[in-house]
């Protein structure tokens, strides 16, 4: 009868033992399952399906050539987020296109002047993030994003004797305040317990005026250059995203 004790033991034993393993945590713990910050850069590509830098340049250029009848270019990126959850994050991002597409023959505006015009493009707003897909270290998740746009038509006269820079420049720049909302989806993979790596699609309306903001004052220049870029327009982007994020 002393012998039933002692075989229960040895046969619960192991079995607690390997419960008690399973138990240990990954040394990369699942995305998702706790309360952080994450700052993330991102590099990627932003098309502008119907909006061309002019009549002749249609495509952009991006490191993958041309892309559709618009203008696309390389667009760069910074994401901050607090996940409060495992289902939901908020945060603030920043995205710029620090080298916009350029065509040294446009010859718009009143002037007619044979004319370099190049379009770069500013967002700086906040996003939300869901995340209703989870299996292991991926994540997929969709989200929202609103906030202001600036974007900047620059000229630069092609033509013209050089002159010092204290007497002016050849260039002259007209911007374009407006605001931005889009919808995003995208998918995280958690390569380290600190370091995420993940793909960014996004789809834009941007709503630009045709006049200074409160204000009936043209932004055109002095030579009728005006902005190239006015009422609702289309954008989409495509993105890769490196983060770095600090549990709480």
């Amino acid at each position: 009868m002393r012998a039933w004790p002692i075989l229960v033991a040895a046969l619960l034993t192991p079995r607690g033992a390997a419960a008690e393993e399973m138990s240990i945590p990954s040394p990369y713990p699942v995305l998702l399952d706790r309360a952080l910050t994450v700052a993330e850069l991102e590099g990627g590509i932003l098309v502008l399906p119907n909006a061309p830098i002019s009549p002749a340049n249609r495509g952009g250029a991006t490191p993958i050539g041309a892309v559709g009848n618009g203008d696309a270019t390389v667009q760069t990126g910074i994401h901050v987020l607090y996940r409060p959850t495992r289902w939901w994050a908020i945060g603030a991002s920043a995205l710029f296109a620090p080298n916009p597409t350029s065509d040294p023959n446009y010859s718009g505006g009143a002037s007619k002047l044979q004319r370099t015009h190049s379009r770069s493009y500013l967002f700086l707003g906040g996003e939300a993030r869901f995340y209703p897909l989870r299996l292991g270290s991926f994540a997929g998740w969709l989200g929202v994003t609103a906030g202001g746009l600036i974007i900047a038509d620059r000229f630069g006269t092609n033509s013209g004797p050089a002159v010092p820079s204290l007497l002016g420049t050849k260039i002259v720049n007209v911007s374009t305040e407006g605001a931005a909302v889009g919808l995003q989806l995208g998918a995280d993979y958690l390569i380290t317990d600190r370091v995420v790596v993940g793909l960014a699609l996004r789809a834009d309306r941007w709503f630009l005026p045709a006049q200074k903001p409160f204000s009936q004052e043209s932004s055109c220049d002095a030579l009728g250059d005006c902005p190239t870029l006015t009422g609702s327009v289309d954008a989409f982007e495509i993105g890769l995203k490196v983060g770095y994020q600090v549990p709480l």
